[in-house]
């Protein structure tokens, strides 16, 4: 009897054994498993990531394509008075800037020579005009050939250009030009197109161009100038920062803030596909896909995907629409 009482507690322990054994497992196995639920990436409690960008609204206005080139400002017309006799200049009678009648005298030349005297030629003014150039030297030797003085017959003054071969196509009389000089920063200047060479020069592979310059008491003959010839522009565009733009996989397309509709307060990426136009000194025109006041993410937009959310932290100034 004793013997099949031990064997009766043996069993019932073991059975016990086993019971809190199976227990103890489920709870491990079911605290693991909301512990599971709770770390997986993705899982049940976690949230979408949000990106940290900026934006910009996209503006309707015009753009204008250009060459830029540089030259010197001279007057529109000159005339060059010579000598009719080599000899040494004995006498000048002008100034740079002096205003001369025609036939005024400029200087005199004495062709005198050792031994031998003759009678000092005047030289005088073919044209009416300011004195803009004085080659000559008191007591310098000049023959027929070297000029005394230019004389500018004219009130205008023109800019002298050379346009490189490939881009003769873009240029035409009565183009439109912005002038800037240095003497002058921040001024803009303007000018037309009012010749153009007939012929290319075969050394250079360039074509002379003039442009007349609009009268301007601050303009002078001799200052050097940088020219924007405009050869395209365009009204009421949608234009955007270049850097907006993403090509990929053959696609051009940019990102637009747009309310999120899980989420009144909260923005989503909208990917747009949109047709590039001329670019301008990193400004895009967008021909297609985009519409003013689109907000346009120009930062942060190289890590987005289609519908992903959004911190929109600072909203940058449009673009000016001229």
């Amino acid at each position: 009897m004793k013997i099949k009482a031990l064997q009766n507690t043996a069993f019932f322990a073991v059975m016990m054994i086993t019971v809190f054994s199976f227990s103890g497992c489920q709870r491990i196995k079911d605290t693991y498993g909301k512990l599971t639920d709770k770390a997986a990436p993705g899982g049940p409690g976690q949230d979408a990531p949000v990106f940290a960008v900026n934006t910009m609204d996209a503006v309707q206005g015009q753009i204008s394509d250009y060459l830029a080139l540089s030259g010197d400002l001279v007057a529109a017309s000159t005339v060059d008075a010579y000598s009719e006799a080599a000899g040494k200049v004995s006498r000048i009678m002008v100034s740079i800037g002096s205003y001369v009648n025609k036939d005024a005298p400029i200087a005199e030349v004495d062709p005198s020579r050792p031994g031998m005297q003759y009678e000092v030629n005047v030289v005088k003014a073919p044209v009416s005009g300011t004195i803009v150039a004085l080659p000559a030297q008191l007591g310098m030797t000049v023959s027929q050939a070297v000029p005394l003085a230019r004389i500018a017959s004219g009130v205008g003054l023109e800019i002298r250009l050379y346009v490189a071969e490939r881009f003769i196509s873009r240029v035409s009389l009565r183009q439109s030009c912005e002038i800037s000089l240095d003497a002058y920063p921040g001024e803009v200047f303007h000018g037309r197109i009012t010749e153009i060479s007939p012929v290319v020069d075969p050394s250079s592979r360039t074509m002379e161009v003039r442009i007349g310059v609009d009268s301007a008491s601050k303009l002078k003959a001799g200052m050097f100038a940088k020219v924007r010839i405009i050869t395209e522009h365009k009204n009421n565009i949608v234009k955007i920062p270049s850097s907006a733009l993403i090509q990929r996989f053959g696609e051009d397309y940019v990102f637009v803030a747009e309310t999120d509709p899980d989420n009144a307060e909260g923005f989503v990426a909208v990917k747009k596909i949109v047709a590039p136009g001329i670019l301008i000194d990193g400004v895009l025109e967008i021909q297609q896909g985009l519409k003013p006041n689109d907000a346009v993410i120009v930062r942060g937009q190289s890590l987005l995907n289609d519908g992903a959310k959004v911190n929109v932290v600072d909203r940058i100034a449009p673009l000016s629409a001229n």
